[in-house]
């Protein structure tokens, strides 16, 4: 990939409020959430072991690990009880009824 880019996934009515949806945009997993009416787009990969977050229990902007119970803000990745430890994050835009996921290196 020379860049990054931006790649449609699924249909934006399909990720319900206080509710994730796992896509795969370029192989790459990512969950996209919503809360509050906003959509978030986080690696579906937790940063401890490498647990799935897909399963995780989503409380507010918390989404929390299943496998070591984990805390992410799904706003920055960020983990809650260390912030300097983080999940991925990706750029997300609502383009003729799709969620598109930019994805790739700056």
């Amino acid at each position: 990939m020379t860049g990054p880019v931006w790649v449609p996934t699924i249909d934006d009515t399909k990720v319900r409020e206080g509710a994730y949806a796992a896509v795969f945009p370029m192989g790459l997993g990512v969950l996209l959430v919503r809360v509050g009416g906003d959509l978030f787009a986080i690696a579906n990969k937790c940063a401890h072991m490498g647990c799935p977050l897909e399963g995780g229990k989503l409380e507010g902007h918390v989404l929390t690990c299943p496998c070591h119970d984990w805390r992410f803000d799904v706003r920055t990745g960020a983990l809650l009880d260390a912030p300097e430890l983080a999940v991925a994050t990706f750029p997300l835009k609502v383009e003729d009824g799709k969620i598109h996921v930019r994805v790739g290196e700056e």
